[in-house]
């Protein structure tokens, strides 16, 4: 990457929109990655917000959704924040991307940005509610 990202008010209104909409998701338990993908997908369309699912942004590099510059990363399980990191420092120099959230089913710390860029993290299991006997 040549120079700084600019981080729009665009940027921003659509990074918003994109946690907006993550955070209305209520996913059941998920075996597999690929179903996440799919509530993740459905969610997104419900919201009006025109998705690319597995965006090619670079050479050799894909992310698992992409919104108007906004990455979308889903992780299942409690993943390695370091391998997450070293992820992210890849789509945070590919040109296209202006902002990332990571959806993963645990908590995980990431920093607030990565070279410049953006980062949010949305715990799926901050989301599921309060659970009745």
């Amino acid at each position: 990457m040549s120079g700084a990202k600019i981080f729009s008010e665009g940027d921003r209104a659509t990074l918003e929109a994109v946690l907006s909409a993550l955070r209305e998701l209520r996913s059941p338990f998920a075996l597999y990655e690929s179903d996440i993908h799919g509530w993740v997908a459905a969610q997104l369309n419900a919201s009006g917000l025109d998705c690319r699912h597995e965006a090619v942004i670079g050479k050799g590099c894909r992310i698992d959704f992409l919104v108007e510059g906004i990455g979308i990363e889903v992780k299942k399980g409690k993943p390695s924040p370091s391998v997450v990191l070293a992820q992210l420092r890849r789509y945070a120099a590919c040109p296209d991307i202006r902002g990332l959230v990571v959806l993963s089913q645990r908590s995980i710390r990431l920093p607030d940005t990565v070279l410049g860029v953006p980062v949010r993290v949305i715990p799926l299991s901050q989301l599921w509610g309060i659970a009745l006997p």
